[in-house]
């Protein structure tokens, strides 16, 4: 490849450390992606050939400097490409969740005054001509597969390899064109926009630099000692901050690899194959990684299951001192070393997590007891505590102090404080420029001296590390003063295989009460070893056996909290489980599965008074609205029920 380097030298833009990597790293691997069950493989210096065609062909196209360029799709070499093809020529990527509704797209497009679309197939390409009479600006859109997209004959339609084959073409007639386009971007310009979840409302466009983006990614990997030798797998939304810094600016600062599934479906199955040493995923990943391994251990023999809890009690109460190289009796360790080559070394491999040298997870509160079943197993797992205001890195954990209870320590060149009523502000590199178009909302979360808000309650412990107890919002109290942190008890009920989302309910009420979702993979395997038939998720949910299994599941977490002094009184005194999975279609989930309490407040309010009002059972009709836009209506008869506490929230509740 000729031209590897602008004339300034400098590293700080994306673009320049792409043609920085295919100089130093020309052969070395960038990225991967299967297809068809083959994984492909490009190099540094081919994805820089790729980009340098895109990036050519979107000028030939029309885009120009400070366009908005939206980008959505599953995780695909291509589309990564794209970001950076539009950063080259000043421009700027917004990517979009992939399975966002028409409806919600078109705010988003309409808001970042987007002017091109860069997507992966004809099912985005369809949403977006259901709404482009909504959205003027839009000029051109750029579809990769052409599968299915025969007869699709708009003028505005542009097939990815016919653009780059422009590119071809203009930089042939224009060769200095492209390393002059990278060598004007600087750090300090806007590199991406990316939409926050819209948890209280609609989501606000983080506007982020290079600067924010690639040196909170470069002191990520100086902290974890990240290297180009690293592998990850790319299967997280691309329109989130995370995978914007795991899968893109981390990649771009050490130069590794990465890794895109053949599909959702493939995850595990790809994650196996890769073996990712350095890997992230929310809690919903290993909560949903844990119930796969508990269904098998229910279907295992008898022996196989002594076997399994025997050994991964050695390992809860040894493995994480093991991990941490904490003094460990001789016996434990031998007992640990025989359950290594019997269970836990098998099951990481299954799990595809034998190679991982740093795991993370953020997002939210993992539960501790899920996170002591990973660290146990010997994987260095560890929290985060993050936010797209700041280019994902507030607090890691640190190798040898790591806390289920704690998010760790002030990453690299971040500072931390709380305020007098324990709201946590910080500061760093990474503190984005601002949001899109609405200076209050930006006024209201950064300070004039640089502090950001974050929303979330939490104090800092005497090693020095970040404790997070909840939304500072959501934090409230029962009416005899008991603390109320509904996410801290929902993550405890989201341990079980068995429960998939969970509600919690109780500032300014008598005691705590709580919405289950069941697992319906988890919950209907467990039904058929029964033969106990259904017809649905509605109709297994609402039945008294499944009701009996999930009482245990509460009435254990109600056990865990009395002897906590400061949450005994936070028991969950009655609960019941929802007629319909929460979804982010019907308006109850983010797009990243954070729960919507105000619309999950709003729509169940008859449910909600229910569990207030002593009866048994409430009818209901709901709305839900399938993946095809089409809407049915359900209805049932919810049953609610009361769940054993113990003391001080017994005497509460009375």
């Amino acid at each position: 490849m000729t031209g590897l380097m602008p004339s300034s030298g400098l590293r700080d833009t994306f673009p320049k450390l792409l043609l920085d990597n295919a100089r130093l790293r020309a052969d070395k691997p960038a990225n991967r992606e299967k297809d068809y069950g083959i994984w492909l493989t490009w190099s540094w210096s081919q994805i820089a050939e790729e980009i340098r065609a895109l990036a050519c062909g979107l000028k030939d196209l029309g885009v120009e400097p400070g366009d908005k360029v939206c980008v959505c799709g599953d995780n695909r070499p291509h589309l990564y490409w794209a970001l950076t093809a539009v950063q080259s020529l000043g421009g700027v990527p917004v990517p979009v969740y992939q399975d966002s509704v028409a409806e919600e797209m078109q705010y988003i497009y309409d808001h970042a005054e987007a002017k091109y679309a860069i997507v992966e197939n004809q099912e985005q390409v369809d949403k977006l001509l259901e709404i482009k009479h909504q959205i003027p600006n839009l000029k051109s859109i750029v579809y990769n597969d052409s599968r299915g997209m025969r007869h699709y004959d708009q003028g505005f339609l542009h097939l990815y390899a016919d653009v780059q084959d422009r590119g071809r073409a203009y930089d042939a007639a224009y060769p200095d064109f492209f390393l002059s386009a990278v060598d004007q971007g600087q750090g300090s310009d806007t590199c991406a926009m990316l939409y926050t979840s819209g948890t209280t409302g609609r989501p606000k466009g983080v506007m982020l630099s290079f600067d924010n983006l690639l040196i909170t990614a470069n002191n990520g990997c100086i902290r974890e000692g990240l290297s180009e030798d690293e592998e990850t797998l790319a299967y997280l939304p691309m329109a989130w901050i995370g995978d914007n810094i795991f899968s893109h600016a981390q990649a771009y600062c050490a130069g590794y690899c990465v890794s895109c599934p053949e599909s959702s479906d493939t995850v595990i199955e790809d994650l196996r194959e890769i073996g990712p040493t350095y890997f992230f995923a929310p809690p919903r990943i290993y909560e949903s990684l844990l119930t796969t391994v508990m269904i098998r251990i229910e279907d295992a023999a008898k022996s196989k299951q002594r076997m399994f809890h025997y050994f991964m009690g050695v390992a809860k109460r040894v493995g994480m001192d093991i991990l941490d190289g904490n003094p460990v009796a001789f016996g434990d360790r031998l007992l640990y070393g025989i359950g290594n080559i019997l269970v836990y070394s098998p099951l990481k491999n299954v799990l595809g997590l034998s190679r991982v040298r740093v795991g993370y997870t953020a997002g939210e509160a993992i539960g501790p007891d899920i996170f002591i079943f990973y660290r146990s197993l010997g994987l260095n797992l560890k929290q985060l505590y993050a936010s797209t205001e700041a280019s994902v890195f507030i607090t890691i954990q640190p190798d040898g102090q790591v806390n289920p209870e704690s998010a760790g320590t002030p990453a690299i060149d971040v500072d931390v404080k709380i305020t007098d009523n324990g709201e946590v502000l910080f500061k760093s590199p990474g503190v984005f420029q601002a949001y899109f178009k609405d200076e209050q909302a930006t006024r209201e979360t950064k300070t004039a001296d640089g502090w950001v808000r974050t929303g979330d309650a939490g104090y800092m412990d005497g090693q020095g590390h970040l404790r997070i107890i909840d939304r500072s919002k959501d934090v409230g109290k029962l009416r005899d003063g008991t603390l109320f942190a509904p996410k801290f008890l929902e993550n405890k009920l989201k341990f079980f295989p068995h429960i998939k989302e969970a509600v919690t309910f109780g500032h300014d009420r008598d005691y705590v009460s709580a919405f289950i979702n069941i697992d319906l993979e988890s919950v209907g395997n467990w039904a058929e070893r029964r033969n106990i038939a259904y017809s649905g998720y509605t109709d297994l949910a609402g039945q008294d056996a499944v009701y009996d299994l999930i009482q245990t599941c509460v009435e254990q977490v109600n056990g865990d909290l009395a002897a906590d002094e400061k949450l005994s009184g936070s028991q969950i005194k009655r609960y019941l489980i929802l007629h319909k999975e929460l979804d982010a279609d019907d308006g109850e989930l983010t797009r990243t599965r954070k729960l919507r309490r105000q619309p999950i407040a709003e729509r169940y309010a008859e449910l909600i008074d229910a569990l207030y009002s002593g009866k048994t059972h409430c009818p209901v009709e709901a709305q839900v609205t399938y993946e095809d836009g089409r809407t049915d209506t359900i209805n049932a008869d919810v049953q609610i029920r009361d769940a054993m506490t113990h003391g001080a929230s017994v005497r509460a509740a009375e």
